[in-house]
């Protein structure tokens, strides 16, 4: 066997020494090297089970290229055989190629399909790795591939990393219950022997007022808003909050309603009550955070459903005086040329950041498509900015961006052909994006792991900035403060589990 000469950092070293005897659930920001821990694992285990397998998990086609290049980078190339899985290729031949690969990297799909159809067994495997370990929950692939593995292998060893594992006490719970965890491994920007490799994070958060023009607009849509949900509330449907999430929940649960019963006329007419509230809340959210461009193009979609008679919720709303009444006022300050303030804001944060250093290169998150594709189109109006709009895969084939398309635009990024990608959240989960000198939220997002992923793409080789635009008196507000809290009570959570780990385990834990 290839002699390897790896250095890992103090924190690695530290993190892998745990993890050769414990199944490991490892949390690290974004961008400071978890691949390298499972790099060392998998090295370990070869030399420990002569002849064993190391399987390399990861939920997309581009991180398991990614995780395959970075093996492949690191070892000599006598060492082992790597090889990649997809669905592509024919089951005959992956059955032949898991037989005599070494280390076998793949979708948790793939792997989970072959094992229902008992393609090939993971007796040999002796370690297997679950990147963004997040997402081992409830039926999910990954879960599936696990139960095989507790059930076949005969030296199991589970490695999980996760940039976050969520706030949730239960989902981390079942993140670890799920892969047999038995010792969690934390470390933030913050901790000791992280800080020393890492450079200085700025941070700055923007905030912009809410114009009162647009707050016409806002006080007309929430009357429409407003009037649909007490309605639900009179009609005993709805109880406790208004918000998207429990609209959201109420809507599935009329749905299984009518289902059963066709002719339940109070959960009929209660869907559509609720359809009223979901979209308009939408479009509140549009106008309130990101831009007149798209909170226009919703606005004209609900017009268009309603002409097509698409249903009963967007003819009411169109109906409705408070609609109309906003349509003029969107109409005018369209007329205007107006924009929401946080384009000009953004406009005058990247002016001033190639100003400062022309070689910059930056990436702008936001939620929306509309969103992206007119801060694209607004930027690449600056002198020597080359701004692109990096997509995630569209369901439908009209939009979105394909994987070849997406890694010739990453390329391009390395290379310096673009130096701005406004980014929806593809952006965020474990692409090989290069390192940034700032990172730009052009809105908050009330999700800790989210909020953690996107961060994670600047200081780290190099000094690095983090802005956040905020629309002042909006849900904006809300969000930001959300995630903060959010990612503290991720932390207190973790620690909660780790010392639930410890604890000796009684009947109950089983069951």
């Amino acid at each position: 066997m290839s002699e390897i000469n790896l250095t890992p950092r103090d924190y690695q070293q530290a993190i892998f020494q745990t993890a050769k005897d414990n199944n490991t659930l490892v949390v690290l920001p974004t961008g400071i090297g978890k691949t390298l821990i499972a790099l060392l694992l998998a090295v370990e285990k070869q030399k420990q089970f002569p002849g064993s397998k190391a399987l390399f998990l990861a939920p997309t086609r581009p991180l398991v290229e990614q995780h395959l290049q970075t093996f492949k980078s690191q070892l000599p190339e006598l060492f082992a055989s790597l090889e990649i899985f997809t669905g592509s290729v024919q089951a005959p031949k992956r059955k032949k190629l898991f037989d005599t690969s070494d280390i076998i990297f793949s979708t948790p799909q793939c792997i989970s399909n072959d094992l229902n159809k008992r393609l090939y067994s993971l007796e040999d495997v002796s370690l297997i790795i679950f990147d963004e370990a997040h997402r081992c929950v409830k039926n999910y692939a990954y879960t599936n591939v696990v139960n095989h593995y507790k059930n076949q292998a005969q030296n199991p060893r589970i490695l999980g990393l996760t940039a976050s594992p969520g706030s949730d006490s239960s989902k981390v719970k079942e993140i670890c219950r799920h892969l047999d965890i038995n010792e969690i491994e934390v470390r933030t920007r913050e901790s000791p022997d992280v800080k020393p490799y890492l450079e200085e994070l700025e941070f700055e958060k923007i905030e912009v007022p809410f114009p009162k023009e647009f707050i016409e607009i806002q006080v007309l849509l929430k009357k429409i808003h407003d009037s649909a949900v007490s309605k639900l509330r009179e009609k005993n449907l709805l109880f406790g909050p208004s918000n998207k999430i429990s609209l959201l929940k109420l809507q599935a649960r009329l749905a299984s309603q009518i289902s059963q019963h066709n002719k339940n006329f109070n959960a009929m007419h209660g869907m559509s009550l609720t359809a009223q509230a979901i979209k308009i809340s939408h479009a509140l959210e549009l106008l309130e955070t990101q831009t007149l461009y798209g909170f226009n193009s919703y606005m004209q979609g609900i017009i268009s459903q309603a002409q097509q008679k698409k249903s009963r919720a967007v003819q009411t709303i169109t109906k409705s005086q408070e609609f109309n009444a906003s349509l003029l006022s969107l109409k005018n300050l369209l007329d205007k040329k107006t924009e929401h303030p946080k384009v000009q804001a953004l406009y005058g944060l990247i002016q001033e950041q190639f100003s400062e250093n022309p070689k910059s290169k930056v990436i702008i998150f936001a939620q929306f498509r509309d969103t992206v594709s007119l801060l694209t189109k607004t930027l690449n109006k600056i002198k020597g900015i080359k701004s692109k709009v990096f997509l995630g895969q569209a369901k439908k084939a009209d939009s979105g961006l394909s994987q070849k398309e997406q890694k010739a635009i990453i390329q391009e990024f390395r290379d310096g052909k673009i130096n701005v990608l406004c980014a929806t959240s593809i952006g965020e989960e474990g692409l090989d994006i290069p390192e940034v000198s700032a990172v730009i939220f052009y809105e908050p997002i009330p999700s800790a792991i989210r909020k953690i992923q996107r961060a994670g793409r600047t200081a780290r080789l190099a000094p690095g900035k983090l802005f956040i635009l905020i629309t002042k008196d909006t849900r904006d507000v809300a969000y930001h403060y959300a995630s903060k809290a959010r990612e503290k009570k991720m932390h207190k959570t973790i620690s909660e589990v780790q010392q639930n780990l410890k604890k000796p385990k009684t009947l109950e834990d089983f069951q």
